[in-house]
C-alpha cells in the first residue's frame, strides 16, 4: 500500500508539476516596433469608445500593446516607454481576458498567470468589461515609494497611470482598436480577484478591444 502511494506521488511530481509550471509563466512574442500610423495621425484619431466586439486578441498584438503601455525601451537601463518619478516604476499592469488573469512581466516580456478563470466581469461596473478582449488594470506598489504621505503616493501613481493610459490610447489609434480609460471600478473586488497584497493599490482600468462591426 505504502509503495503504491509513493509511486503515485512520484508520478505526480514528475508528470504533473511541469505542466503546472508551464501554465504559470506565458512567454509573449517579441513586440513589433515597426509600422503603424504616424504619431500625428494617431493623435488625430485618438478617442474613447465603449463598444467592443467579443473577439480574442492574438498574443502578438497583446505583446505589442503591453510593450507600448509600459514595456522596456532601453534594455541597458531597464527604463520604460512611460516616465515615472525618480524612475520608481511603481505601476504594475494586470490583464484579464477570457482565458484568465495575468501579471505583465516587462523584464521577461511574459505573463504570470493569476487565475485561469474568466474574471473580466469583476474589472468594472459597465456591461462591456465582461466581453472586451482585454482589461488592463493599473496597480501601484506603494512599497517602492521611499517617503511622502499616502495621498502624495496616490497623486503620483495617478499621474503615472495617465502616462501609460495615453500610450495605450495612441497604440489603439494606430492599430484600429477601441479603448477607454476607466475610473468606475470596485477596487476592493479587483484587489481580491487579483489576490493583491496590502501595499498594492488598484488605481484605474483600461479596456481594449476590437470595434463592433
Amino acid at each position: 500500500m505504502k509503495r503504491s502511494i509513493f509511486v503515485a506521488v512520484l508520478f505526480l511530481m514528475v508528470c504533473g508539476l511541469p505542466q503546472i509550471q508551464a501554465q504559470e509563466i506565458k512567454q509573449l512574442p517579441e513586440p513589433q516596433k515597426e509600422g503603424g500610423k504616424s504619431l500625428m495621425k494617431a493623435l488625430n484619431q485618438r478617442h474613447s469608445s465603449r463598444t467592443f466586439a467579443d473577439k480574442e486578441m492574438s498574443d502578438q498584438m497583446l505583446s505589442d500593446l503591453l510593450w507600448a503601455a509600459f514595456g522596456i525601451n532601453r534594455p541597458e537601463s531597464g527604463k520604460r516607454t512611460a516616465p515615472s518619478a525618480h524612475n520608481i516604476q511603481d505601476i504594475q499592469i494586470y490583464i484579464t481576458t477570457r482565458n484568465g488573469a495575468y501579471l505583465y512581466l516587462p523584464e521577461k516580456n511574459a505573463l504570470k498567470q493569476i487565475t485561469d478563470k474568466d474574471v473580466r466581469a469583476n474589472m468594472g461596473m459597465q456591461d462591456f468589461v465582461k466581453n472586451v478582449s482585454v482589461n488592463l488594470v493599473y496597480v501601484s506598489d506603494f512599497s517602492k515609494y521611499s517617503d511622502g504621505s499616502e495621498q502624495q503616493h496616490m497623486i503620483t501613481a495617478g499621474t503615472h497611470c495617465g502616462f501609460i493610459g495615453q500610450n495605450v490610447y495612441l497604440f489603439c489609434a494606430s492599430e484600429g482598436l477601441n479603448c477607454v480609460f476607466r475610473g468606475s471600478i470596485n477596487k476592493e473586488l479587483i484587489s481580491k480577484t487579483l489576490n493583491l497584497e496590502e501595499n498594492q493599490h488598484v488605481m484605474y482600468s483600461q479596456s481594449v478591444g476590437f470595434p463592433k462591426k
